[in-house]
């Protein structure tokens, strides 16, 4: 499956946060609204709707939902064949299992 950019400047005309630059994608998720959402905060650094979950059953249930919660202020995670993975620019990475992914308050849903 051929993948897709998102350029940063095609969800926001003057970002303060501008790096990536673009995100490479499958052509699903380059029209996926709630990740085209999530990214605008992350680079808008607009983080008011959002929460910290206050259980990892609020975490997964965002997950389940479709959402995609944002991991430490910086990356968009998303919940795929049973696998927490965080968007780089270059793609999908697998989040490390480590004492920081577990404290809730480096979570925002």
């Amino acid at each position: 499956m051929k993948k897709e950019r998102l350029y940063l400047y095609d969800l926001l005309e003057d970002p303060p946060l501008s790096y990536p630059a673009w995100y490479l994608l499958s052509p699903k998720l380059h029209r996926d609204e709630n990740l085209r959402e999530t990214l605008k905060a992350i680079h808008s650094l607009d983080f008011d709707p959002y929460t910290h979950p206050e259980n990892f059953s609020e975490l997964f249930g965002a997950f389940r939902a479709g959402l995609y919660p944002i991991y430490k202020e910086r990356y968009a995670s998303g919940n795929f064949g049973g696998r927490v993975m965080l968007l780089e620019g270059k793609g999908w990475k697998s989040l490390p299992f480590s004492e920081e992914a577990c404290h809730l308050e480096n979570w925002l849903i």
